[in-house]
């Protein structure tokens, strides 16, 4: 579960409290839990709202299109198809670190939690339409990441 919150806090101190927060209401919870569906996955659950409540009291204003303009023009060609290949998990979590929050936040919850554009929305308090766009500007800025450390000979 400590991965699951670091996906979404990158200090690893806040992360280490908000994973004991995690299992301090998923053991006063655990009652609560009806048999249905995995439990790995209402744990999870658990552990993710734990870790976006904390990312909405930090910033109340909920996810911010951060850096919008400063996206680089897209590019034709980069990377060989078998670069991606060479991107080890290392590699692309600390490129998914230096995302900026709002972008990373609904990364994860898209990509990797598998939650939908609406329910995003709900949880961070946002619109659809500014989940599916912060998802796709997480995806352009992680990819020029990636293509830029590829160029640089970092992997």
């Amino acid at each position: 579960m400590f991965a699951v919150i670091r996906r979404y806090v990158t200090d690893k101190a806040t992360a280490e409290d908000l994973l004991h927060d995690g299992f301090i209401t998923l053991f006063t919870k655990i009652g609560d839990w009806r048999g249905e569906g995995v439990f790995d996955a209402w744990c999870r659950r658990i552990f993710v709202n734990t870790a976006l409540t904390h990312l909405r009291k930090a910033n109340p204003l909920g996810v911010v299109d951060e850096d919008v303009g400063d996206l680089p023009p897209r590019r034709t060609g980069g990377a060989p198809p078998d670069a991606l290949a060479q991107i080890g998990a290392a590699d692309l979590r600390k490129a998914i670190e230096e995302l900026p929050e709002g972008y990373r936040m609904v990364l994860n919850l898209y990509a990797v939690e598998g939650y939908s554009h609406a329910e995003i929305g709900q949880m961070l308090g946002i619109n659809e339409a500014t989940s599916r766009s912060q998802y796709l500007r997480a995806k352009q800025r992680l990819a020029e990441k990636l293509r830029h450390s590829y160029e640089e000979g970092e992997f």
